[in-house]
This record gives structure tokens, sequence and C-alpha cells, in this order.
């Protein structure tokens, strides 16, 4: 009744797996002259015994044995397990500390910190908006609120962020998952516009791990930090660390991960590890890898001394080519005289569907 109150002609509730019915509801829903609301009922993995049981194991499910439902795993780990490892050691250390997720616990890694805490973790629905303005609430309180959510759906709470969080300067900690490109869920998933719409936030700080073990170290700092902090990292697998350094993190301070005369390459989270690969390849050339780590705000002293020594940069990112990490270095470098620069980022474009290396 209550949509019928509101105005809209109610039918249902439906069987979504019978086709039959369905054309025939679809079918006297076009002849009706009002606004139409069918509601239709599915069963997660309907006709797959093993989906059916397990409906959120196979929901963005990779190979697996039909016949036992058993889904093939690699050995290694990946950010998303790493995060939730970590959040739990974290939160064994500060009773302050508040997991929050907007539908997707397993997919985030909190199912665990959700099993060993269940007093401090709220799962929202899906509903991003809501998990913000409900994180600024705790944040007020004192609490230390963490939202782990994929970089795609985070869109759906700019205004939140902005009038919830940034604005108050709440201490509320964004943990950006499926940042960049994500492969084959294609164009609605790929995660490439969150430093875009980050970036120009007052108050937010933005991170990037160039490797998991850097992830463990951005988390650490961040529930230690005063104010909103955002830290992204990709859908990858586990990426093998790439420099065994206890060099602390601190705020506004990027890291020289090899010294070089020639060129400077800047990389920011997940594309360092193409610097480093580019370093490598081009054996005539001397390299200095900067692994940037914080987007906002920036470590201006580290680039422009690079930069003023090897007159050349190449700049790469995972999002889109403007707002984010070229747009910030091309602005810091507009009035440095002979400094020639390329930048690497996704054009001003959907991305298609396709595999991460595609």
């Amino acid at each position: 009744m209550y949509f019928e109150e509101i105005g809209l002609k109610y039918i249902g509730p439906i069987d979504g797996h019978n086709i039959e019915e369905l054309e025939t509801i679809f079918r006297k829903a076009k002849n009706i002259d009002e606004p139409v609301l069918i509601h239709v009922v599915t069963k997660k993995g309907k006709g797959y015994k093993f989906a059916e049981e397990n409906p959120d194991k196979f929901h963005g499910v990779s190979k697996f044995n039909k016949e036992t439902g058993e889904i093939t795993k690699a050995n290694n780990g990946s950010y998303s397990k790493t995060f939730g490892n970590t959040l739990l050691n974290l939160a064994s250390k500060n009773n302050k500390l508040i997991a929050i997720s907007a539908a997707m616990p397993d997919g985030t890694g909190l199912k665990e910190f959700s099993k060993k805490y269940p007093d401090r973790f709220f799962d929202v629905g899906i509903a991003e908006g809501h998990a913000v303005s409900f994180a600024s609430g705790l944040a007020r309180q004192g609490y230390i609120p963490v939202f782990a959510v994929y970089s795609t759906f985070l869109q759906r709470a700019y205004d939140q962020i902005i009038h919830d969080i940034a604005l108050q300067n709440l201490h509320v900690i964004f943990a950006i998952d499926r940042a960049g490109i994500v492969g084959n869920d294609g164009e609605t998933h790929h995660g490439i516009f969150d430093l875009s719409y980050l970036s120009h936030i007052p108050n937010l700080t933005i991170m990037a791990p160039k490797d998991a073990n850097e992830l463990e170290k951005m988390l650490e700092f961040s529930i230690n930090h005063n104010g909103p902090i955002a830290i992204r990292y990709p859908r990858d697998g586990y990426v093998e660390t790439l420099k065994d350094n206890s060099m602390p993190i601190k705020i506004c301070k990027a890291e020289i991960l090899q010294e070089g005369k020639d060129i400077s390459i800047i990389g920011f989270g997940k594309t360092v590890l193409t610097a480093t690969k580019i370093s490598k390849i081009r054996k005539d050339k001397s390299f200095e890898i900067i692994n940037l780590r914080f987007l906002k705000p920036l470590d201006k002293e580290t680039i422009l001394k690079s930069i003023r020594k090897t007159k050349n940069v190449i700049v790469i990112e995972d999002n889109v080519i403007n707002g984010g990490v070229c747009t910030a270095i091309k602005d810091l470098i507009s009035n440095e005289k002979d400094i020639k620069a390329k930048y690497f980022a996704y054009p001003d474009e959907f991305i298609k569907h396709g595999s991460t290396p595609e």
C-alpha cells in the first residue's frame, strides 16, 4: 500500500525466475497509463546449489570446480586481505576503532573483523551516503570510524564527504578499495575518478601505498592522524615488497626509492611498480624514482628538488588524466624553466570492459 499511496501502481511480488509470468506482467504493465512499480523476487545463485548456499562467495567469482563448488584461489594475498588483517590488529589495541561497510564486508576484507568485533562493526547496506554520515556521527563522539568501500561506490557519497566530514574536519578514515582499473567488472566498477573528485576537498588527506606492507604502515598512520584521510589501493593481488624500507610514514613526505640524474619518474600507489620496471628496461638512463605516498598534501620540496636536478619528469597514475596526480604535478612545475614532462594516465573517457593487463 505504501507505493499505491504515493501514486504508483504496484504489481507483485512475482517470481523473478518465472519467465512466462514476467512476460505476462510486463505486457499488462505496458498498457497501464500511470506509473507502475513491479516487485520482482529473485534468489541469488538460482539454479546452482553451491551459489544458492553461498551467494556472497559467488558474487564475483573466479575459476571454480562446477562439481564441488570449490573456488580456485591464488596463493598470494591481496590488498583487501592485508587491510582486513591490519585493521584487526589495530582494533585489538584501540577499542575506539569502528569498521563500517556498505553491504561489502567480504569484498573489502572485513569479514573476520565482523566476527571478532560484532559490536564495533556496522553494515549499513547499499547506502554509501548514509555510511559517511554515520561515520561523521561516530567521529563526533570520539570514535575512529573506518569506512571500507569500493572506489566507484564512494562516488555516491560525494556530498556527505564534503559537508558531513571535511567541513567539520572529522577524523574519519576512508579505505578506498578497487582503486584504478578493476578489469572484468567493467566500466561501472573502475575506480578511476577518486583522485579527481577528492583532491580538491579541503582538510582531506589522500594517500596510496606502493605495496601491501606500506598499506599496513599507512593504516597505522591514519589511526593517529587528526582529520579526514583517504587511503586508496587497487584490486590487484598481493604485490611483492618493492623495498624493505623502515622509513616511517610522515605527513606530506614522499619517498625516494632510487636516486638518479637523468629522469625523474613519479608513481602513486600501484604505478610505483611500473616506474621500477621502466627503470630496469632503460638501462642507458639513470632514473630517480619517487614514491609519492601523498597526493594531498603534496611533497613539493622533494619533487621540485628531483626535477630541477634531472630536468625530465614522467608521471604515471591509475586515475583519469584530469584532476589527479598529473594535474597536480603540471600545476607544480608550471613556472619551472627547461623541464620536459610526459604524463601517463587514463584518457578522459569511460574505460571498456577487459582484463587489467589489457
